[in-house]
């Protein structure tokens, strides 16, 4: 299976070194750290919980060395199955994985509505007028593709009959590059590739978040592992739990907008601020969904895979671990 590996630069290693020493471990030896890796399909900015835990060190404070590997989230399922991978930050993927029988769960979910907005050309400046038309989604069965095919319906047009929703491998940045070259006329994209498309003067006919509850962002991993390995899954649990608390303690706004910028790459303050706004539309205050909405997801992905059997949340998700760290770190709903 071919792997892109994300490779962080020595600043990054430096700056976990750090957070390493500032965030003393929970009775794991930093000598001891444990190799994990976790598939991601996107570089997302939605995954700021995740990389708030990163760069703070809170997975090393865990006796965890994570490694993220970037890789469409199909392949990453049959990657955790096959032991290629050890969690799959892909929670679309995990849910379709289990929805076709296979013995996955979500463990738990940052994100509880898509970050995700359609972006027309200029001339495009209502739904309606999409008819005929091409839009971009990402890889067949992937979250942008179900939800630009939800977005369709809810404006009463018919995915396939009358516009055509495109797969598209890759981020948000391929599905801005192939609006920008007018192989499209609409593409779903994310922050901070709205932001540009805004600022050049294409059109957002629809937040995703405002029409469609549908959680997204967080991990999952084999019921093999789960079974195996509680500890492990109980502190890759606990660690990113801290970083979404991390992120929304309002003490931590300037280290977060740093973490924004690092990580992304943005040199402008100002635009790191607001794509933290946007973030913060969607982030889960302490990874709760509801049941309800992760149904949608379930439902949808059955859908898409033709299963006709009903599967309950219960089925796909094991929030156990969820529920320990909560009390364990105060979190009181």
């Amino acid at each position: 299976m071919t792997k892109i590996r994300w490779i962080m630069g020595a600043t990054v290693l430096f700056a976990f070194w750090c957070s390493a020493l500032l965030f003393p471990a929970h009775g794991h030896a930093q000598s001891a750290l444990k190799k994990i890796r976790i598939g991601s399909s996107s570089t997302n900015v939605s995954f700021l919980a995740m990389y708030a835990a990163y760069h703070r060190g809170f997975y090393k404070d865990e006796g965890i060395d994570l490694e993220i590997i970037y890789m469409p989230a199909n392949l990453a399922s049959t990657a955790v199955l096959s032991g290629d991978i050890d969690y799959n930050g892909a929670v679309t993927g995990v849910i379709g994985a289990a929805v076709r029988g296979q013995p996955v769960k979500v463990l738990l979910f940052t994100v509880s509505r898509p970050l995700l907005f359609l972006i027309s050309k200029k001339e495009i400046k209502e739904p309606l007028q999409l008819k005929g038309k091409k839009i971009a989604g990402s890889s067949p069965g992937g979250s942008a593709t179900l939800l630009a095919i939800q977005a369709l319906k809810h404006f009463g047009l018919e995915p396939g009959r009358d516009v055509s929703v495109l797969p598209m491998a890759g981020a948000a940045a391929s599905r801005y590059a192939v609006l920008e070259c007018g192989v499209v006329d609409a593409s779903l994209l994310s922050v901070p590739e709205n932001i540009i498309a805004m600022e050049k003067g294409y059109n957002e006919l629809i937040f995703l978040g405002d029409v469609i509850e549908f959680p997204q962002n967080g991990f999952g991993t084999s019921e093999k592992r789960i079974r195996e390995n509680p500890d492990e899954v109980y502190r890759m649990v606990r660690a990113t739990l801290r970083g979404l608390m991390f992120v929304w303690d309002k003490n931590n706004r300037e280290a977060v907008t740093d973490i924004l910028m690092k990580q992304w790459k943005i040199n402008d303050r100002k635009m790191a601020a607001e794509m933290f706004r946007h973030v913060g539309r969607v982030l889960t205050k302490d990874a709760w969904v509801k049941p309800e909405s992760v149904q949608v997801l379930i439902d949808l992905q059955r859908e898409n895979a033709k299963v006709t059997k009903p599967i309950t949340v219960a089925a796909v998700t094991d929030f156990s671990f969820l529920d320990k760290a909560r009390k364990e770190l105060g979190i009181t709903r």
